[in-house]
Parts: C-alpha cells; structure tokens; sequence
C-alpha cells in the first residue's frame, strides 16, 4: 500500500464515509496486487462521479406507512380479547335457559290453577251419575274468565281428547270467533332500526340455541295432537317446547290433568310465546352491547396512547438511525429516551453508546491510518534518499554502506507492517473469539519457566511471586493476555540493568466493590519520565534506551497491549516505584 493510498484511505475514514473505507481500501489493494485497473467494479458498490460510493443494494428502504403496524396489532389484540370477553356475555345460554325454566314453572303454576277451578266449578256434581263428565257451558266460560288476567292460551280438553273450550275463541251467532293477540304499535327512527339491524347480526353469529320443531296447529285439533297433554290424561304434568310458528322465539306449553277424586276427566293445556324471554334477553344484550360500545372506545383511545408511546419514539429512533447510516455525520443526534425507565429507554441509551462507540472508532480507525501514515514516510524517505544517492555515486564501499541502511529500512517497514497488520485484525478478533476461564496463577508461572532461561543469559533474574491461596482466574483469551505480559515483560528486560531482577506479582484485590486480580511487573530500570506515564500507551510511540538501535521497535506493543486488557474490562498503567528503583506496570482484570 502506497503513501497516496494511505493518504486517500485516511480521508475516506472521516464521517459518513467509514463504513465504507474499509471496503474500498481493501477492493484497492487487491486490485494493485492483481495489476488491475482502477476502473473495475467494486463488486457490490459502484462508484459515483464525486468519488463517493452508492448506497449498498442490501440497504433496506426507508417506507413511511400510513398506518403504522405496531398500533394495528395493538388495537386488533386489545380488541380480539374485548370482543371474546363480550361475545361470551352476549351467548347468554344458562342465562336463557333459567328464564325458559322459570316460564315453565309459572305455566305449571297456572295451569294447576286452572285445573283445580274446573275440577271444582264445571264438573257435573250428580252423585247418581256413573261418571263426572266437564260441562261445557260451564267450562267455556270460566275458560275465558281464568285466561283474561293471562298473556297465555288455555285449552280445555275432554275426557275423550276433543277440544271442549279454547280461550283464543268466541261463541257468536255467526260461529266462533278466533281472537289473535296483536304486538303493540312501535314507531321507530332510524337509528332504532340500525341498532336492530346488528343486534341481529350480532345474534346471528352466536352460536344456536336447540333446535325445536316448529308448532303446528290442525283446525281440527284434538288432545293426542300434543304428546304432553295425551300425558296428562295418564296423571302427569307434562310439559312441550316447540319454535313458534312466526320463528320469533319459542312456544312454551304445560298439560295438567283436571281430576274429580282422582279420576282424570279432562285436561287444561297452557301455551305461551316466549315474547317477554326475548325481550327480557334483548334487554340484557343491549345494556351489555352500550357498556362494550363505551369499553370499546376506551379501549381504542387507550390502544393509540399506548401504541402512540411506543411508535413515536421507535420511528424517531429508527429516522436517527437511518440518517447515521445515510451518512449525514455527527450532525445528527439520537434521541435521549433513557428517562422512560423502560425498555424504549433502554433502547435509546445503547444506541445513544453504539453511536458513541462507533465515532470513537471511526476517530480512532483516522488517527490510526494518519499514525500509519506518518510512520511509513520516515523509512520511505530513508529509502529514497538512499537508493537517489546510490544512483549517483560511484566509490563500491559508500555503496555497501547504503545498501545496509536500505536493508535496515526495508526490515523496520516488514516489521512495522506486520505490527500494523497485528494491530488492525486485533479489535475484530477481540470481538469474535469466545472467552474462557484462564488462571492467572498458572499463566504467570510459566511466564517465569519461559523466560528465566533468557534472562540468565543475559545476566538478569525473574522473580514470580503468587500472594494468597484463592484461586486466581478471570475471563479473556488465553493467547491474548500471554501476548501482553510478554510484551510487558520483554520491556523490562530492555530497560534493566545487568545483574537486574524484573518481579512477578500476583494477586487478589479489591477497588470500589469491584473484585480484581492484580498483575505487577517491576523492573530496576532508570524508570518512565513522570509526564510520558500516559504517552507511552498512545500508539507509535517509544521511549527506549539510548543505547538501543533506532528502529528496532515499532512502537506498537503497549498499545496493543492496552487495548487487549481494554476488551477485557479491565486496566493497565505505569508508574514509577516509591523508592525510584525502576518502573512498574499494574494490569487489573475482574475476577471470576
């Protein structure tokens, strides 16, 4: 990768445009490297005339419904359990049921009535008579009499089954006349009416009473038309349920037996409509269907405030979102929810910290690729002048001495690239690899097996030294925590002294609640100049001995080192030792 591409890479990494640098970057190496032209496709993404990239083919569209979905399903849940809610009351079947079971028992009632007052008044009382036979000018009469104060209809059979008096009809000269109840006179508006009209639908849809059979009525009836009045004349009380004949409701009847002496001399048969049992149940469903109407609207309104306070700010959320990612910049702002205390609120701050994150990341990939940047023109620069000055001078010993110094800036750039390369891949790796339970105890034992060997021969000693019995083990990555006591390690050994001890401390610790294990690494060097305490984490930047060879390092190491323990929620620092006999380096990681 060239210095232009670097420079390029550098100004593509700036807001609203990293997310695609990376993309571009790496679609340029491979070209370079496969000795493409710059004009080919970037696979997925074209290139627009101002340098910028279109928008991804897998970007999904930003629609805005008239309607939203969200407060649909919530209205339509709310109302689906309100309307099962009202639907069972509106069934009203048992509720049905003791009505008709009351009916019945008020017809027993009166049909006794009216039995026992035939039995006594239209009865022949001729004890020389070999049977009591029902007398009919006697029984027609109170037939009718007995029936006014009724809505029913009483029959009045003989002993032989035939109709002796119906209270539906008059004698007259003309013959008899049959008399019809008419329904009262009912003037309704149209309001009336449209209510009627899905009462009835609504009944329609519940689920059907028992089907009757239909009451049919023969001109020439007789008793053993009605299976409960041919009861009757075994004794019993009988009772018959038919639909009535208009299908308005049903037809209620009870037989009873009119006895002299317990002898069974006739029947009186009551029937009623069940008018007063539909309107008694159309009463009830429609005080059920005004207080579900009322129930509905507050439900409605309740549905849309509820709806309402999840939508809005989702689709706020949602706007902020799609503008981040349109590429508009740090222009834009995500909504502060956090205040609803509530999973919206919730949502809001982690997008509120992604964002943060993801600037911060963007700032840092920028700063990362300008360091970069700045690193390589220092052995480039070296490089071209030497290779400019190699051209032109003649003297084979100047021209020895130039090639070496081109070897040192070639291996310092394959050394800086691959720290580079180590230092970019690092966070991506960090974010995918699982974590594991790692001993620290373990971990910085062998630490010191490793490295004692090395340091005798270069005339230092390693002291490990584990405090406490407890178990010593946090969550990381094994490889990753190794590489950063390594490199803590390999520099205290730079900066001791010959006949140096670098110290080894492991232990238990607890800061503000937080329970950590505590590594130390102490070395007797000259120590850290108390201003670059923080300086030494930023990255590209050294601070070595001065009989060291310029170059040998690439300045990378504490800082990988730093955000290794960052991604492991824990803390690194330096320091210089209270008796200022060298530096010292705390890595504090939570325990398990």
């Amino acid at each position: 990768m060239t210095d232009t591409d670097l420079r390029v890479v550098a100004e593509e990494l700036r807001p609203g445009r990293a997310r695609r640098a990376g993309r571009r970057a790496s679609g340029r190496a491979e070209r370079q490297s496969q000795g493409q032209s710059q004009g080919q496709s970037l696979g997925r993404e074209e290139l627009r005339a101002d340098g910028r990239a279109e928008a991804p083919d897998w970007a999904p569209p930003r629609r805005r419904r008239r309607f939203s979905k969200l407060t649909l399903r919530v209205l339509a849940i709310n109302m689906f359990a309100l309307a099962i809610l009202v639907g069972g009351m509106l069934y009203l079947g048992r509720y049905e049921e003791r009505l008709i079971q009351s009916e019945l028992d008020s017809l027993r009632t009166e049909a006794a009535i009216f039995a026992g007052a035939l039995a006594e008044g239209a009865i022949d009382q001729n004890p020389n008579a070999i049977r009591q036979l029902l007398i009919p000018d006697r029984a027609l009469p109170m037939v009718r009499r007995l029936n006014e104060t009724t809505e029913s209809r009483t029959r009045l059979f003989d002993e032989n089954g035939d109709l002796l008096a119906d209270s539906r009809t008059l004698g007259g000269p003309g013959g008899l006349i049959e008399i019809e109840l008419l329904p009262p006179p009912q003037q309704q508006g149209w309001l009336r009416r449209a209510f009627d009209t899905v009462y009835d639908w609504v009944t329609g849809l519940m689920p059907q009473r028992k089907r009757w059979p239909t009451y049919e009525e023969r001109p020439d009836q007789s008793a053993y038309d009605y299976p409960a009045v041919a009861q009757a004349y075994r004794g019993e009380v009988a009772r018959q349920i038919w639909t009535a004949p208009d299908g308005n409701g049903l037809l209620l009847g009870v037989a009873v037996p009119v006895q002299h002496l317990r002898e069974v001399v006739g029947a009186v048969f009551v029937t009623r409509q069940t008018s007063s049992i539909e309107a008694a149940m159309q009463a009830v469903r429609e005080e059920i269907l005004f207080v579900f109407a009322v129930a509905l609207g507050v439900t409605v309104l309740l549905s849309l405030y509820l709806a309402g306070t999840i939508t809005r700010p989702i689709r706020r959320l949602a706007g902020a979102a799609e503008a981040v990612r349109s590429g508009r910049g740090r222009e834009v702002e995500i909504p502060d929810f956090t205040r609803r205390r509530d999973e919206i609120g919730d949502l809001s701050g982690s997008l509120r910290a992604m964002t943060d994150a993801l600037w911060a990341r963007m700032d840092a990939i920028e700063r990362f690729a300008a360091d970069v940047s700045h690193e390589i023109k220092n052995p480039l620069t070296s490089l071209r002048s030497a290779v400019e000055t190699t051209a032109r001078i003649k003297d084979p010993e100047q021209q020895r001495r130039l090639m070496a110094i081109i070897l040192e800036d070639v291996t310092r750039l394959d050394r800086l690239i691959t720290d580079i390369s180590d230092a970019s891949r690092l966070d991506a790796e960090l974010s995918r690899a699982e974590s594991e339970q790692v001993d620290m105890r373990r971990l910085v034992e062998t630490l010191g097996e490793l490295y004692r060997p090395q340091m005798e021969e270069k005339g230092l000693a390693i002291s490990v030294r584990v405090e406490g019995d407890g178990a010593l083990d946090v969550l990381g990555l094994e490889t990753r925590l190794f590489q950063v006591f390594r490199n803590l390690i390999g520099n205290a050994i730079t900066f001791s002294p010959d006949g140096g001890t670098v110290t080894l401390v492991a232990r238990r610790a607890t800061i503000k609640g937080r329970r950590l294990v505590e590594v130390l690494i102490r070395d007797e060097g000259p120590g850290i100049p108390p201003a670059k305490l923080k300086a030494i984490f930023d990255r590209f930047y050294t601070e070595r001995p001065a009989a060291e060879k310029f170059g040998t390092h690439s300045g990378l190491g504490l800082s990988i080192s730093k955000q290794i323990i960052d991604a492991h929620g824990g803390s690194i620092e330096a320091r210089n030792r209270a008796d200022r006999s060298g530096a010292e380096f705390i890595v504090r990681i939570p325990a398990l």
